[in-house]
């Protein structure tokens, strides 16, 4: 058995602490460099968590989608984006437009990429730069060799009646049709591009 020790108490103590924390405590002290290493790590640290979890979604649906077919990786879609779905609109009840606007962009930040935010009259438009999740997994070659994640080979309605559609992104049309309260409009509205990883998509959220 070995006798070495690879950390200290004080650096297993740290070990164990949420980097916000520590960021905050380096505020605090004035220590700007060590606060501006640890917003980083905290970012590395976001950013793991969402892929990793983006990836075995979508590797879950190819799972469903290759095993049982097109006819229940809809079912299992539909299923699962509904339950979430209501969960967020009962907390937007009661809210303001700016504060539906200010919530859900709240949430799109979760992504942790940047967008483009525009304003019109009637509607906001956002345009990911990239999207965080969807338009990644493409760039990143996810549905090419080795990894070879689901493409839904039939033009359908889960797919914007696109075919070759990659499996992940067909959790927004399900997005697209759950509305806000009964008879009402949904938050929001994803529109793919029709050049999916190479052009953005658009998210519309309209005012009323």
């Amino acid at each position: 058995m070995s006798e070495e020790r690879y950390f200290d108490d004080a650096e297993l103590k740290a070990l164990g602490q949420r980097t916000l924390d520590l960021l905050i405590s380096s505020i605090d002290k004035g220590d700007r460099a060590t606060a501006g290493k640890l917003a980083q790590r905290m970012y590395n640290e976001f950013l793991g968590m969402h892929d990793l979890y983006r990836d075995w979604v979508t590797h879950l649906l190819t799972f469903i989608g290759e095993r049982f077919g097109d006819e229940v990786l809809a079912e299992a879609l539909q299923e699962t984006v509904e339950g979430y779905t209501r969960r967020l609109t009962k907390r937007y009840a009661g809210k303001s437009a700016r504060q539906r606007i200010e919530m859900l962009l709240a949430g799109f930040r979760g992504h942790l990429h940047p967008f483009d935010v525009q304003e019109d009259d009637d509607t906001f438009v956002i345009t990911p730069r990239p999207c965080g999740s969807g338009e990644r997994l493409i760039q990143e070659g996810a549905y090419d060799p080795p990894r070879k994640l689901l493409r839904i080979q039939k033009a359908q309605a889960m797919t914007f009646n696109q075919a070759d559609f990659p499996v992940y992104c067909a959790h927004c049309y399900f997005q697209n049709h759950v509305p806000r309260e009964p008879g009402d409009a949904p938050l929001f509205v994803t529109e793919p591009s029709p050049q999916l990883g190479e052009k953005p998509c658009r998210i519309l959220i309209h005012k009323e």
